[in-house]
């Protein structure tokens, strides 16, 4: 997550206004099931700060990783779990000790919790069973992947925010004085053999292997200083285009060759796009998947960069907003399924301060609080449009606040449907389906005042045609037994 981010969000969020918000028309949807966007991967969380310090609680396993309702300290009222299945494990770049004369640079203001702990202590050896490794830090972070593990999750990305303390220049994982590039030249190569290391050892020591490797975080932003509260390196495209020829190169050697290597992670849609016309076409060859993060929000060129990276995997990998409410989210997420159409989609910290957590947490001291209305509304999604569905087409919602999927095995179609505005109704046209089962079942999310969280309901079809009214700032789910 970016430290400017929170500025803009406050700053979007002064000035987003909704074109045709006021609009009651009944003009009708159009779902297509032979226009398609891929299988859809799934629904996910970056473990690091929140699995540092809840990492081994099974009720939260439970509820993020499950479809269950769980209780949550004591409460009385179950929530529904998130059912998600994609977990991004953070391979750290802190240790305390001293090697050589050298130990690490450690920011004033970052706290403790965000201090992730690396399995690479020093440059001794590249060994992984000598003592420049140990294989036994970071045990909150890994025993909440292996908790999601046994509850179904089955996508494991392994991602850096910044390389050990021991390769940058000034042996500071927040960052650059400057916010410049960080990383050695002369390890480059080292940072590309710890990744691939965890990657290999990771099979034999935790039985994970992982989907997918990711060397940078936000690699073009320039907030990543040595005063910072978080692990943060720059990295231009050069030195990018430099490590990802290496990191291919040594998880080769490891004989973990089907583990693709993703990059890079870029802040925005836009710096996405910049850095993947920078590469070679030798250096795209390497990369397998392409990961972006959601922080440009409402903006950015998501149509361009899915034309510019296809026939490569496409995931929105981290995406997090100050709004309690998840209208914000609500919004961005369905921009990303019409224009930008990635196959998985995740969210960055799931208990987090204020409104950047879906549950509202000092995760400092380790205490819950409150769940945000938010969770309810990635409930939505996540409990509905499950791993193997596809995305398909929509047309006549000139907003983009509709999203369709559909199930063919078992034949399952999922409509969701943001409402920025008044309440209106909406008018859905399923004649390209078959057959469609009369009965629907409807889930409400009230975002304006969560009146209603996670209501479920039924409605019923007509002639292949179903309307809906849909209230202010409301998001519904819809679910249908449909052929095509």
């Amino acid at each position: 997550m970016p430290i400017k981010s929170f500025v803009l969000f406050l700053a979007l969020s002064s000035v987003i206004t909704f074109t045709g918000a006021s609009d009651n028309s009944d003009s009708p949807i159009k779902i297509d099931p032979t226009s398609t966007f891929g299988v859809w991967q799934g629904w996910g969380t970056s473990l690091a700060w929140w699995a540092n310090q809840f990492g081994h609680r099974e009720d939260l396993a439970d509820l993020f990783f499950t479809d269950k309702y769980v209780q949550i300290n004591g409460n009385f009222s179950s929530n529904p779990g998130l059912n998600l299945n994609i977990v991004r494990y953070n391979a750290g770049a802190c240790s305390y000790n001293s090697f050589g004369g050298k130990q690490m640079v450690k920011s004033p203001r970052i706290p403790h919790f965000k201090q992730i702990d690396s399995y690479w202590l020093d440059w001794a050896s590249q060994d992984p069973n000598s003592g420049s490794w140990n294989w036994t830090v970071d045990e909150p972070q890994r025993v909440a992947m292996l908790n999601a593990k046994k509850r179904g999750a089955n996508y494991f990305e392994l991602f850096s925010n910044s390389p050990p303390w021991w390769m940058l220049q000034n042996l500071n994982p927040s960052g650059a004085s400057n916010g410049g590039n960080n990383l050695s030249p002369s390890h480059y190569r080292d940072h590309a053999i710890y990744m691939a290391t965890i990657a290999k050892e990771a099979i034999k020591r935790w039985n994970i292997t992982f989907t997918s490797v990711e060397a940078f975080n936000e690699p073009l932003g320039g907030w990543w200083k040595a005063s910072g509260t978080q692990e943060g390196c720059h990295f231009d495209d050069g030195p990018q285009s430099s490590v990802l020829p290496m990191l291919r190169e040594e998880m080769d050697k490891r004989g973990i060759t089907s583990i693709p290597v993703a990059s890079s992670d870029e802040n925005t849609y836009d710096s996405a796009l910049k850095t993947w016309n920078s590469f070679s076409p030798d250096v795209k060859k390497k990369v397998s998947k392409v990961n972006v993060h959601g922080y440009q929000q409402y903006f950015g060129n998501r149509k361009g960069l899915y034309q510019a990276t296809k026939g490569k995997s496409l995931w929105n990998s981290e995406f997090g907003d100050g709004d309690a409410s998840g209208f914000v989210m609500a919004g961005c997420l369905l921009l990303d399924l019409n224009q930008l159409h990635p196959t998985a989609w995740v969210y960055w910290q799931l208990i987090d301060g204020g409104g950047w957590g879906l549950i509202a947490g000092n995760v400092a001291k380790a205490t819950l609080g409150r769940f945000n209305t938010k969770y309810y509304v990635l409930a939505q999604f996540s409990r509905h449009i499950r791993q193997g569905f596809r995305i398909i087409g929509v047309s006549g919602d000139q907003y983009q606040r509709t999203v369709a999927a559909y199930e063919p095995v078992k034949g399952v179609l999922v409509i969701i449907t943001l409402n920025q505005g008044p309440a209106r109704s909406y008018l859905y046209d399923l004649s390209a389906f078959k057959s469609v089962d009369q009965k629907v079942e409807v889930w409400t999310t009230v975002i304006r005042d969560g009146s209603k969280l996670y209501e479920k309901g039924t409605s019923n079809t007509q002639n292949k045609v179903f309307k809906a009214m849909i209230e202010e700032k409301t998001i519904q789910t819809f679910q249908f037994s449909a052929k095509q």
